[in-house]
């Protein structure tokens, strides 16, 4: 029985087919799990509206996603849930990584003070959709979550795209601008518009147990190769609320899935790991993984976020960071598009953008497994070799791959400008965050960066007159907000005038910069060059 109690959502018949008022709808969204509704929120903070739909009625069953890393955490911040994120979750930065019953080396993931968000909180995805789905209500007016509603048909086109939908009433067809397909790894919008998931499958299967135990612990990644109680294979342990344990094990590629799940086969496996303490299964399964994406995320109306543009391994936690991000990148470019601030060529950017970090995902998956599961002996003496070295030589644990956990990704490669010497920060690259003293007390650099274009100057820099973007100015003792810590100016560098995104990643940077310069950097990113 799981520990969490799922509760149904509810189903109300559409205006469709109740006889009441059909609204216009700017963007339907396909998929009701975290990246979708934090797609729904993103839009409604910037007064899209929009209609969610799922087929099912509650929130996801089973063990999916439960690492969020401080990028991720930054983004749900924005979206109105970090705070309720940190306060369930589990905090977490240290790692801890054995070879048999020998601890190698440990890491620290956020070693250096001044961030308002932690280097990973650990949180199961039924809550972390729980969630959103409660923020999600904050906006009757913008989002209708419709639950129940599956999407059996898509008629695409340049200019809108058509659903066709079955509820427990019947079927009706809804007409959008935009759809999204947050749908997940199987999409049937993929598959209905019969797009190919090009990429790597791999044969290696692996248990993976929630186990709520009956002891304390510590918070914090434990990866091992090799372990006595698990000889031959590897085996990951993570802690999560109400005293829930992520445990994985590799079995091999020859494991049979129907009788590793089998309790007198999980039972002591378990044992094995976490000795002889009480505890009881909450869910167990056997999984393979891919890494794979489509070709391309926009395909005219229809535009792909999260697993039904791209999956990978789970070692990393890149999959549900990954789609998180995808929302932070489209929602400000589909909005300006919406609004008419922006031609519709800026999807392409979004396109360009995220199969850059989805490539980038793809890739230190597919080193991850490759270190993990050695498909011929040398791999393995070559593994073993490092991992012997490693306790000792600095050089060999930078060889390690047991996941390269989740970072932002810097878009600096499909940035073009000039960046002033020095620039400690460079364009495409995620904003830093600082603590701040504001006219209220204590505040964080990210809290002051709206969804719109905005210009932070630090430690005297002089801001161009007259650019009409809103001006933030940061000094040791004056400005708008003052460091007096040092953080900001430390991680901005003093005399720099940065112009952020609406995703809060920098767009362009300045020393002396000129309005005519500012208004361009800004009319770039937006797509609005001849």
């Amino acid at each position: 029985m799981p520990r969490y109690e799922y509760k149904h959502l509810g189903y109300a018949t559409p205006p469709e087919l109740s006889g009441g008022p059909v609204p216009d709808y700017r963007v339907a969204i396909v998929g009701a799990g975290p990246v979708g509704l934090a797609m729904a929120i993103d839009l409604a903070l910037k007064d899209i509206p929009s209609v969610l739909l799922d087929e099912n009625d509650v929130v996801s069953v089973g063990s999916r996603a439960i690492c969020w890393a401080k990028r991720t955490l930054e983004i749900f911040d924005r979206l109105g849930l970090g705070d309720r994120m940190l306060e369930k979750g589990v905090t977490w930065k240290v790692g801890r990584l054995y070879h048999g019953d020998r601890e190698v080396y440990s890491f620290d993931l956020l070693p250096e003070e001044g961030h308002k968000m932690p280097a990973f909180v650990n949180l199961q995805q039924y809550y972390v959709e729980e969630f959103l789905i409660e923020r999600a209500r904050d906006f009757p007016e913008l989002i209708d979550l419709r639950f129940k509603n599956r999407v059996t048909g898509v008629e695409n086109g340049p200019d809108g795209a058509a659903l066709t939908v079955e509820t427990p009433d019947g079927a009706y067809t809804l007409s959008a601008e935009y759809v999204i397909a947050c749908d997940g790894a199987k999409s049937p919008i993929r598959d209905m518009l019969g797009l190919d998931f090009a990429g790597q499958l791999f044969e290696e299967r692996f248990l993976i147990a929630d186990v709520e135990i009956e002891a304390d612990f510590p918070s914090e990644r434990r990866f091992w190769f090799d372990p006595t109680f698990h000889e031959g294979q590897s085996a990951l342990l993570h802690k999560q609320p109400d005293g829930i344990y992520r445990i994985d094990l590799q079995l091999g590629p020859d494991a049979d899935p129907e009788e590793e799940k089998r309790p007198e086969k999980v039972i002591p496996r378990i044992r094995a790991v976490i000795g002889d303490v009480p505890f009881r299964l909450d869910w167990v399964s056997v999984y393979t993984f891919q890494c794979r994406r489509l070709e391309r995320f926009v395909h005219d109306r229809v535009i792909f976020a999260g697993d039904s543009a791209h999956i990978v391994s789970p070692f990393g936690a890149r999959g549900g960071n990954g789609g998180i991000q995808d929302v932070d990148n489209l929602g400000w470019k589909l909005a300006a598009i919406l609004k008419g601030d922006a031609p519709e060529r800026l999807l392409e950017t979004y396109n360009a953008e995220r199969v850059h970090g989805a490539d980038e995902n793809i890739r230190n998956s597919a080193r991850t497994t490759t270190f993990m599961t050695p498909k011929s002996e040398m791999e393995r003496v070559l593994r073993e070799a490092v991992l012997d070295l490693a306790e000792e030589m600095g050089f060999a644990r930078k060889l390690i791959n047991s996941g390269r956990l989740s970072l932002p990704c810097s878009l600096e490669p499909l940035v073009d400008g000039t960046v002033p010497d020095g620039a400690p920060v460079r364009p495409g690259q995620a904003a830093p965050d600082a603590p701040l003293d504001g006219p209220e007390g204590r505040t964080w650099l990210l809290e002051h960066l709206p969804d719109d274009f905005t210009l932070v100057s630090f430690g005297g820099a002089s801001a161009p007159r007259g650019c009409a973007i809103p001006h933030i100015r940061i000094g040791r003792e004056d400005g708008d907000l003052v460091d007096r810590e040092g953080f900001a100016l430390a991680r901005y560098g003093e005399g720099f005038t940065y112009l952020f995104r609406p995703d809060q990643h920098v767009s362009a940077v300045f020393r002396n910069g000129t309005a005519e310069a500012v208004r361009s950097a800004r009319d770039h990113a937006l797509g609005r060059e001849a």
